[in-house]
């Protein structure tokens, strides 16, 4: 089912079918946009609920400006990030920073099934600032054009070219560093 077919379903007043194509569409591609943050199965499971939820209670104020999946992207970001200020905040009265939470989690996910390299990759990008995370993320591996990065973000297309090279390099350089080791 495309978007136009959601948003069709959803403007002839079949709102649950809408929303049941919204959820077959994206769960996958969700779940690995959320994965790739998180670095647990279960909280990805836990927030991809809350997020098809928020998706759910906001669709009626979709309005049609900005193509459906940035729109979707858009809220499942936002709710990533607030998930992670939460941990944030958790890990200043824990002592643990947040990206060796996040490594931590690599190295003890079970559901991984990546060799060290992939692990040492997912450990760099957990090492970039929150803004290169999301643009490398998104840019990397949703493969999403830096317009509908912008879309997602609200950031310029050249910020978001500057930040994703920065990214790209401060990655490059950490598994560089791991594979002289």
């Amino acid at each position: 089912m495309t978007d136009n077919d959601i948003i069709r379903l959803y403007c002839d007043g079949r709102q649950e079918e809408a929303f049941n194509g919204i959820v077959h569409a994206y769960t996958e591609r969700l779940y690995w946009h959320v994965r790739r943050f998180l670095c647990s199965h279960e909280d990805t499971n836990d927030l991809l609920q809350d997020i098809f939820i928020k998706i759910w209670t906001a669709l009626p104020t979709f309005r049609g400006e900005a193509k459906m999946y940035t729109w979707i992207y858009r809220i499942a970001t936002n709710e990533v990030l607030n998930h992670l200020r939460k941990r944030r905040f958790k890990a200043l009265v824990s002592l643990e920073s947040p990206s060796a939470h996040a490594e931590r989690l690599i190295d003890d996910d079970t559901h991984f099934d990546g060799n060290q390299l992939q692990r040492e990759l997912h450990k760099a990008i957990q090492r970039l600032p929150e803004k290169q995370r999301i643009v490398f993320n998104l840019r990397y591996f949703d493969e999403m054009k830096y317009e509908d990065i912008s879309e997602i973000t609200g950031t310029s297309v050249g910020a978001l070219k500057a930040s994703y090279h920065h990214a790209y390099n401060k990655v490059k350089d950490d598994i560089q560093k791991v594979i002289e080791t």
